[in-house]
């Protein structure tokens, strides 16, 4: 039975309420989640493999319709709206909410035609335009002073932490309302990742953002909130100087002090 309807909370962008994800023969990948994600506020999720962080990213934006023999209950609300409602149509969800991935994939393109690829697929095509697309949008993901005298050039031939910003680039400017990252920083150098963390602590003025990591210390230096997953449930969720503080459930205490996971 799906949850009752009721608002959610003051301020939250997406509501998740009583939220279980089933794979193909009955396994529960999330387990009665019920969370607030807040407006222009980053939610970190933490927790070992296998925890559910990234199934839940890709409920939140309806990838998880791409596996056949899914099937969930509860309700995930987008500004109040059920995003499996009849109404909804899923590229129109995936823009307003995007996703960027743990490797990088960028287009075999140029830098330009890499971010301006999802405009002219939405009509944009004033040359004007998509040039203020392409430099605001390589600007909020640190990346525009880099490749600004070189945007002809192959995305193919940037840094691995350049790529992954690209993909940044490549989702903001489609301008969503929410941003999904799935470990971006894994597998980058310190400097790359610092740029990342700088990039999103400045989106967040823009747009609401779940990051899913796998690294504690990065949690705990960008998340306005922190929820930790465990076997597909949510253990534990509040703001991150709690979480790593005085953390509430002992299972959370023993993820954060580094005795489990």
């Amino acid at each position: 039975m799906n949850a009752p309807e009721r608002p959610a909370p003051p301020g939250a962008k997406i509501g998740i309420e009583a939220f279980s994800f089933f794979y193909p023969g009955g396994q529960a990948a999330l387990r009665d989640i019920t969370l607030a994600i807040e407006r222009n506020r980053i939610l970190g999720i933490v927790g070992p493999s296998s925890s559910g962080k990234s199934t839940l990213l890709r409920c939140l934006n309806r990838m998880s319709d791409f596996v056949h023999g899914t099937r969930h209950t509860g309700r995930i609300l987008l500004d109040g709206e059920d995003i499996h409602g009849p109404q909804v149509e899923p590229p129109d969800l995936r823009r307003r909410i995007g996703m960027v991935f743990d490797t990088p994939v960028p287009l075999p393109r140029s830098i330009y035609d890499n971010i301006a690829y999802g405009p002219r697929l939405h009509g944009v095509r004033e040359r004007s335009r998509l040039d203020q697309l392409v430099e605001s949008s390589l600007k909020e993901a640190i990346l525009w002073d880099e490749v600004k005298d070189r945007l002809g050039s192959s995305a193919l031939r940037l840094s691995g932490g350049q790529q992954q910003r690209l993909c940044i680039a490549r989702t903001i400017a489609l301008d969503p309302e929410v941003i999904l990252l799935d470990e971006p920083c894994s597998g980058l150098d310190p400097i790359s990742t610092l740029k990342i963390e700088e990039a999103l602590a400045e989106l967040k003025e823009r747009f609401t953002i779940v990051l899913v990591t796998n690294n504690t210390k990065q949690a705990a230096r960008v998340s306005d909130v922190v929820g930790y997953f465990l076997m597909g449930e949510l253990v534990e969720c509040g703001e991150t100087q709690q979480i790593f503080t005085v953390p509430r459930d002992p299972r959370t205490d023993d993820y954060i002090s580094g005795r489990f996971g």
